[in-house]
């Protein structure tokens, strides 16, 4: 049985990643996970013990990263390496975590499968690239420079940086994708879209930054988990491929979105302090991947995907209620 480890795998896109693989393949699955306040071991519960083993540890354990990775035998085995620090906010407060995790966990991962020969797939961001213009045409492609505006976006490019010196320092097999702004199941409620919904849903208002402007490309997890699969069994070693779904939506228009689809005014929202350097907008050019790989996404109909996602947190309030106010608390301190 080909074996799969999964870093980062009760994370939101990890462990979406992870039902994905045990739905569509029969990989046996390896997750190592550090278990931060963002992993949800939940999410991982439903899947059958046979296929899923959880091992709770960090990613920048050198002798826990070197056996697990050298566990992987077979020709087909690999690592496909999500654990990230990923939240913007919480990287302008404290930007060590973001180094540690992002730079020194890809660098033991990157050495890891030097010794052992693995195959490797890691999973970056559009956020390594900046940001765009509103009016600007343009979108983001394998070639546009890298000019990251956060610590997180700048961990997330020194990582990128890494694996690109290893596959050609040391050819390590290794490739690399950059993917929009995720959505769906799992996702913790401190990021954009589920703390809307859960504000409302726990009979509040959408917490709308600045005016609203901003642009982000939408992509569900599961057609994220699709690309990522495709590319590790079809993607060329030392290449980047680009993810998205071709889904940019004013933050102002998620925002009356998810108010419309829970039958609420669409301006029944508060305006609040913007975040400190925010990006103005992203956009993904996944042609390179589409032609290519011939991937395309399942969840093309945004709208569609926000309304399943919106039934998804509805369906799981025992989950996020028990954390909402302390999340809450901390936006409001900081006048978000």
């Amino acid at each position: 049985m080909r074996r799969i480890l999964v870093t980062g795998g009760a994370g939101f896109i990890g462990s979406n990643f992870v039902h994905y693989l045990v739905e569509h393949t029969d990989a046996y699955v390896v997750v190592l996970d550090k278990l931060t306040y963002a992993a949800s071991p939940e999410a991982l519960e439903p899947l059958p013990a046979d296929r899923v083993e959880l091992v709770e540890g960090d990613v920048t354990d050198t002798g826990l990263v070197d056996s697990l990775v050298g566990s992987l035998t077979g020709a087909e085995d690999a690592v496909v390496h999500f654990a990230a620090e990923s939240h913007n906010d919480n990287s302008l407060r404290d930007p060590s975590p973001f180094i540690r995790t992002n730079i020194v966990g890809t660098f033991e991962i990157l050495e890891a499968v030097r010794r052992h020969g693995v195959r490797l797939h890691h999973v970056s961001t559009d956020e390594v690239y900046g940001d765009l213009e509103l009016d600007d045409p343009a979108r983001f492609t394998e070639t546009t420079p890298y000019l990251p505006s956060s610590p997180y976006s700048a961990s997330k490019a020194g990582a990128d940086h890494l694996v690109r010196a290893w596959v050609r320092s040391f050819e390590v097999a290794a490739t690399i994708s950059n993917c929009s702004n995720n959505y769906g199941p799992w996702q913790h409620i401190e990021k954009f879209i589920p703390r809307q919904i859960t504000n409302v849903l726990a009979g509040g208002r959408p917490k709308l930054y600045g005016a609203g402007e901003n642009v982000r490309d939408w992509i569900h997890a599961a057609d994220h988990s699709s690309a990522v699969w495709t590319i590790l069994n079809r993607g060329q070693i030392g290449h980047t491929y680009l993810i998205g779904a071709d889904g940019e939506q004013k933050n102002l228009e998620v925002v009356r979105m998810i108010l419309s689809i829970l039958g609420r005014p669409e301006d029944d929202f508060d305006h609040v302090t913007d975040r400190a350097g925010h990006d103005l907008r992203y956009a993904i050019d996944p042609t390179k991947l589409r032609t290519e790989l011939g991937w395309e996404p399942q969840f093309a109909d945004f709208r569609a995907g926000l309304a399943d996602t919106i039934e998804w947190y509805r369906a799981n309030s025992d989950w996020w209620r028990p954390h909402k106010d302390a999340v809450e608390s901390e936006y409001a301190a900081r006048g978000q």
